[in-house]
């Protein structure tokens, strides 16, 4: 098929270079001429694990190729997907202005039948909105279909060729006959694709993301809890997710989650509710207990140390998780900025992030070039992004480059038993914490 992809974020260059690799001839535009630039020079804006080499190949393939003429991308295309950004606005409602954009473009330039598939998140009721728009600028035929994507930041070139699921909100039978054509090759393992109303699936992506950060929510709740009743909760999340019911997905404890989707879609599901006079309870307490877990590992140095002013403190991991540089929603950022605010000295490394990161404090914070020089004469360590570099290193090493022995672990990366052997003061989440040596 001839695909047209507008939009080219995380979720428009997976969809398009996937879509290209299965066979497909694939434009995918963007407004933004310097990031198409790059993209035609085999340069990709975001890091993603796999995409880069995907992209090379299909591009030496032909079969996929960049643009900002959205106009040519529409006449020449009989599958259209809106991937654009829908960013959060201050009252937590999703910010449709992109979307809209999209398709009075779309609509201005149709010039046979064409399918136009929303694989942004938007609130239920959008796919409508959209095709009112287009109805209004051509009486060429068309049809619109709601598509959500459920692609992990980090893990989304794999999510999409072996798929869990597809979902497609359709209103049509040729629609619904595209879209199956379209995704056939993604699902010869017999995972389903899935047909419903267009409403039912907006509504999926937001009530699956909603569900997962929930479970994050609780079990840093119970994290919270045990660290006050003396249990300890890794032992708590295995009694827990030994239970088939429960599983251990999405049951560890931390920081909180980050990053461009729970944040914002949590919001926006409140956000549906009180337009409709129904008050989202849960899903408001999930966002607010979020919001509070950042904040846990700073408190738990201030209680160390009684006074972090002067402090000089070591960062590993600034990404709102592994195998990414998104930085959107980091917990870091929160926790960096409590730092500086009590007038404590950061220092920080992460693998991927450090661009980014510095385009948020530039020279508020200083940056190394790897994790164990940010550790020389440091006060402490807090470790905030949970990346495999981070898992088993060398705690002789550790110990001597830092000033004292102490680590604030957001991710509950080490054993205790481990950390005492090897003398370090460490506080993790909902863990009993090793204490040793004298508060400094």
């Amino acid at each position: 098929m001839k695909i047209a992809v507008i939009g080219t974020g995380y979720v428009g260059l997976v969809v398009g270079t996937c879509l290209a690799d299965s066979g497909n001839e694939v434009v995918c535009v963007d407004k933004i001429e310097e990031k198409i630039e790059m993209l035609k020079n085999g340069e990709v804006p975001i890091y993603e694990p796999g995409l880069g080499d995907l992209i090379k190949k299909n591009m030496n393939e032909e079969r996929l190729t960049f643009s900002t003429d959205i106009a040519d991308a529409v006449k020449k295309s009989e599958v259209i997907f809106i991937a654009v950004g829908t960013p959060q606005l201050d009252d937590g409602k999703a910010n449709l202005q992109y979307i809209f954009e999209a398709a009075e473009e779309i609509g201005k330039n149709i010039n046979d039948y064409k399918l136009i598939v929303t694989k942004s998140t938007v609130p239920v009721g959008t796919q409508k909105k959209i095709k009112e728009i287009i109805s209004k600028l051509t009486d060429e035929p068309f049809d619109v279909a709601s598509n959500p994507e459920f692609l992990k930041e980090g893990a989304a070139v794999e999510d999409f060729m072996k798929p869990d699921r597809i979902i497609i909100g359709v209103d049509s039978e040729k629609a619904e006959k595209i879209l199956k054509q379209l995704y056939a090759p993604f699902v010869r393992t017999e995972h389903p694709i899935l047909v419903m109303d267009p409403e039912s699936a907006e509504m999926s992506k937001y009530a699956s993301n909603a569900m997962l950060a929930t479970k994050i929510s609780f079990i840093n709740e119970i994290a919270n809890l045990c660290e006050r009743v003396g249990a300890d909760v890794e032992m708590i999340r295995k009694g827990m997710g030994f239970d088939k019911r429960i599983g251990f997905q999405f049951l560890f404890p931390g920081i909180g989650f980050g990053g461009s989707c729970f944040p914002k879609d949590i919001k926006a599901v409140v956000n549906m509710g009180d337009e409709r006079g129904y008050r989202m309870e849960l899903i408001k307490a999930v966002d607010e207990v979020n919001i509070r877990q950042k904040r846990v590992l700073v408190e738990k140095a201030i209680k160390f140390f009684k006074n972090i002013n002067r402090k000089n403190f070591a960062i590993w991991g600034l990404a709102f998780k592994p195998r990414t540089d998104d930085m959107r929603e980091a917990p870091a950022i929160t926790i960096i900025n409590m730092l500086l605010e009590k007038g404590a000295q950061v220092t920080a490394y992460d693998p991927e992030a450090m661009n980014n990161a510095k385009k948020i404090w530039g020279d508020k914070i200083h940056y190394c070039k790897n994790q164990y020089e940010a550790l020389k004469d440091k006060d402490a360590l807090f470790i905030i992004t949970e990346w495999n570099d981070f898992r088993n290193p060398d705690f002789d090493k550790m110990r001597e480059l830092l000033k004292h022995p102490v680590i604030f672990d957001g991710r509950n990366l080490y054993s205790p038993e481990v950390m005492k052997e090897k003398g370090f003061s460490y506080f993790a989440i909902g863990r009993p914490p090793v204490l040793q040596g004298e508060k400094t």
